[in-house]
């Protein structure tokens, strides 16, 4: 790996990087507007409309472990170039789809090029660099690219939709691939077989991580489509807890296991993932319902309702360019701690007075947009400083990971919550004063219970890092003494 000393030397293969970052943040976002659209001309059902979207993130979720541990063994560079081929040969393919059937299968075929390459990008921008400043600055910058292309996706998809069809919306992923594929090959030197591992492929292990991350991308959107008092939802829990412990169980005894379980628990790993997911969970709880709160309890037209948005929007992309200062102020282990608190301090504004107005709810948005901005960054750089290099891309899928799995659950336990106290459908419009009152009920709750769950991995992770910084101090205080 060809080590950079400065960003600007690196531009080339940063750019290629980002263009990765931009696929996955613009893909999604640009597709919901034309799921209408879609819904029309494909005569797709209700179910086969949701799994349009659903089978590109249960794919790309279920996946990135596999492939993440896969690039460390065989090449990261390698990895990405063939999923950027995967991911432009499938957007090419849309072209060509006449049913619903054909585009879900279309979306999982990309959810696997997405799960080949978004680890990798994060994995290989560290390693472009060896001071940490610089991996912040660059993952900054990857970071940026993919928060506009979220940002500018419902706007920019709108107006496409109508001057073209909505399969261009996709067909724009293939100059993507195209653009990340000239930028990986000539900045990023071939992989070198010293900054590999072969250990064999723990086939069993996959298996079963696989199966427990897509059961618990699934577990959710039934909670939240057929509610908590239907069977489904709950055997698709407890599958994924038995899946889980399996997985547990079998990386602890494997000779060679897919994740090291004693790397997760080292600290920076650790509290990375718990900054994450704390972060994960607060940001779901917040987008669903605001969401909700807008259009169905204040009666916003989805326009009104991108406009409410647009703090969030302004903090994600002009925020870039306060993140390197403040981590040079706050340092790495610090900041972390600090943006994961702003999210779940929007959160938990969020559930206290965001019935109140407006303003309340701005301001929650601020918030949870600040520290996301920041906890993206810092915390997927600290796991992966955790880890051996020759582990860093499964630490990068293990990141994304953690946001997907604590972002469904976030969803889940606010759709469960709103499922139980609210009477009737939340679709429907014109809403009662008692079914308002429920409503504004469900919020609170919901965003209280989810502010104390984010709260108490904020706090497990910040004893972590402490308890683990004391006991390096204690080391280095005993071998002065016996130097001495």
């Amino acid at each position: 790996m060809l080590v950079s000393t400065e960003l600007r030397a690196a531009w080339l293969a940063l750019a290629g990087l980002s263009s990765v970052f931009l696929f996955e943040m613009l893909d999604n976002s640009i597709l919901n507007v034309a799921l209408p659209t879609i819904g029309r001309e494909l005569h797709a059902s209700t179910v086969a409309l949701q799994w349009v979207t659903g089978a590109y993130a249960v794919v790309f979720g279920g996946l990135m472990l596999v492939f993440g541990a896969v690039a460390d063994r065989f090449g990261r560079r390698r990895i990405m170039l063939a999923g950027l081929v995967l991911l432009g040969l499938a957007s090419l393919a849309t072209a060509l789809v006449t049913t619903a059937e054909q585009l879900i299968a279309v979306r999982a075929v990309m959810g696997v090029a997405a799960a080949m390459t978004t680890p990798g990008s994060a994995a290989l921008a560290f390693r472009l660099f060896e001071d940490d400043g610089l991996r912040v600055r660059a993952m900054t910058l990857i970071s940026t690219v993919g928060l506009v292309g979220l940002a500018i996706g419902p706007t920019a998809g709108g107006l496409l939709l109508a001057v073209a069809p909505w399969q261009v919306l996709l067909l724009v992923n293939a100059p993507i691939a195209v653009l990340a594929i000239i930028g990986i090959r000539s900045g990023i030197a071939a992989d070198d077989v010293a900054d590999l591992h072969r250990d064999p492929v723990d086939v069993p292990g996959a298996v079963l991580g696989t199966a427990t991350i897509v059961l618990a991308l699934v577990a959710p959107t039934l909670f939240v489509d057929e509610g908590s008092g239907s069977w489904g939802p709950w055997a698709a829990t407890a599958a994924a807890v038995a899946a889980a412990i399996a997985f547990v169980l079998r990386e602890r005894s494997a000779r060679y296991p897919l994740l090291d379980l004693k790397l997760v628990a080292r600290p920076l790993v650790a509290s990375g993932l718990a900054y994450k997911a704390a972060a994960g969970l607060a940001t779901a709880g917040v987008g669903y319902l605001v969401t909700l709160q807008l259009q169905l309890d204040w009666g916003w037209t989805p326009a009104q309702a991108a406009i409410g948005l647009l703090p969030q929007v302004v903090v994600l992309v002009a925020g870039g360019a306060f993140v390197n200062p403040f981590v040079r102020w706050a340092g790495l282990e610090r900041a972390a701690w600090l943006s994961a608190s702003s999210v779940v301090f929007g959160l938990a504004v969020y559930g206290l007075l965001g019935r109140l107005g407006y303003v309340w709810v701005a301001i929650a948005l601020v918030f949870v947009a600040a520290g996301i901005r920041v906890v993206g960054v810092v915390a997927g750089v600290n796991v992966l400083r955790g880890l051996p290099a020759n582990r860093t891309t499964i630490g990068a899928a293990l990141t994304d990971t953690a946001t997907e799995v604590t972002s469904g659950a976030g969803v889940a336990v606010t759709g469960t919550i709103l499922a139980a106290l609210f009477t009737g459908s939340v679709a429907t419009p014109h809403w009662t004063a008692p079914q308002t009152a429920e409503f504004e009920q469900a919020v609170t709750i919901a965003g209280l219970v989810l502010t104390v769950v984010a709260a108490a991995l904020i706090g497990w992770a910040f004893h972590r890092t402490r308890q683990a910084a004391r006991r390096d101090e204690s080391v280095v205080d005993g071998n002065y003494a016996q130097v001495s």
